[in-house]
């Protein structure tokens, strides 16, 4: 059975009317990412950063300097990313250039 001309017509428009999924921005992204571990830090200490990386978390260039470097677990404990230039740049500028391994605010920017 062939379809009529308005039957054709109702199937392109649908096709073209169909809603596409909104994808967050980077920036977005970020806010939201350093918002939930300002909260994280306040309810108590994080895990320290060796703790992370045994846990299957991947480190960026960054937190592995500071896992060498010599200082006490209480230090290493800390957001580190508060500190980092990729959390402004990720925070400010959508499709910032951030392209470290392991970085969270690298990853949004992709």
């Amino acid at each position: 059975m062939d379809e009529t001309v308005a039957e054709q017509w109702f199937k392109r428009v649908a096709e073209i009317s169909a809603p596409q999924p909104i994808r967050a921005s980077s920036r977005l992204k970020s806010r939201i990412y350093s918002a939930l571990m300002r909260a994280e830090a306040a309810e108590g200490v994080l895990a320290s950063l060796s703790e992370c990386e045994q846990g299957g978390g991947e480190l960026c260039w960054w937190e592995k300097l500071i896992l060498i470097t010599p200082m006490p677990d209480t230090a290493r404990s800390l957001n580190h990313c508060h500190f980092c230039h990729a959390r402004i740049l990720g925070e400010q500028v959508e499709g910032a250039p951030v392209h470290w391994r392991g970085c969270p605010y690298a990853e949004f920017q992709k």
